[in-house]
């Protein structure tokens, strides 16, 4: 290995706006962590990244549908926001690696 990490890119969508995301595998605990860093939002993630309290919801479109994997207890915390969908999933369950490059990330307009 020469030393050189490879770059991550993804797209967040919310608040009327697209932002292109860069970052490296593991620069981040999670895409919560990396959200709030990058495009600080009020309120996101308000368990901290225990995966409680779904204010950090996230929907995902991702090649080879990597993403959609849910984590624990993810889907029964996402159904209490009244979510359905494959895509839906809590930010802070979502790892950085290259599962991310090339998504898609969209923050509902109902939890901004």
């Amino acid at each position: 290995m020469n030393g050189e990490r490879k770059v991550i890119s993804f797209t967040v969508t919310g608040f009327g706006e697209e932002y292109t995301v860069q970052t490296y595998e593991n620069e981040y605990r999670n895409l919560m962590v990396l959200l709030n860093d990058k495009i600080y939002m009020e309120d996101f993630g308000q368990c901290g990244g225990q995966g409680r309290c779904a204010t950090c919801l996230v929907e995902v479109t991702a090649p080879g549908g990597g993403l959609l994997t849910h984590e624990r207890n993810e889907q029964s915390t996402i159904a209490k926001k009244g979510r359905v969908g494959q895509n839906a999933r809590l930010s802070c369950q979502i790892f950085i690696n290259d599962a991310l490059n090339g998504a898609v990330i969209n923050i509902p307009d109902d939890l901004l």
